[in-house]
């Protein structure tokens, strides 16, 4: 059995190595170890090791398949920041985001959108003309 020393230990490396840590990675770690050790461990393998892809594609395609999932908003961002901590544009990020839209739909496409918008601080361009408001959905 994991000692809490050992539990802050393995969740200081997580962040180190990530760049970020999900509120499910620390309610695991104290309350499960053992299984967010297992699951990490396959997230080593495919995603932190490094193999043929570079860490800004693994993360592109971490953003694109988040958005296609439509995952949380919060969990989208955590890797839109590791991507530009890495050095990918945010236009770069954008178009990768789009990618989502001819096989998944505007629906999805909206949930990674909407992430990359607040993260990089994207503002748009207001129509000079009165129009009624439509949010942010529809086509």
């Amino acid at each position: 059995m994991a000692t809490d020393e050992e539990k802050q230990a393995y969740i200081d490396d997580m962040a180190r190595s990530r760049g970020y840590v999900l509120d499910y990675h620390k309610i695991m770690a104290r309350n499960d170890y053992d299984v967010l050790q297992a699951t990490n461990g396959l997230v080593n393998a495919a995603y932190l090791d490094q193999r043929l892809l570079d860490r800004k594609t693994k993360e592109l395609i971490f953003i694109v398949s988040l958005t296609v999932l439509r995952a949380s908003k919060g969990h989208i961002q955590s890797h839109i920041r590791v991507a530009l901590d890495l050095g990918v544009s945010a236009q770069e990020i954008l178009e990768a985001i789009e990618i989502a839209l001819p096989e998944a739909g505007i629906v999805a496409f909206q949930t990674g959108f909407d992430a990359w918008c607040e993260v990089v601080g994207a503002e748009g361009i207001e129509p000079s003309v009165t129009v009624h408001q439509g949010g942010s959905g529809g086509a």
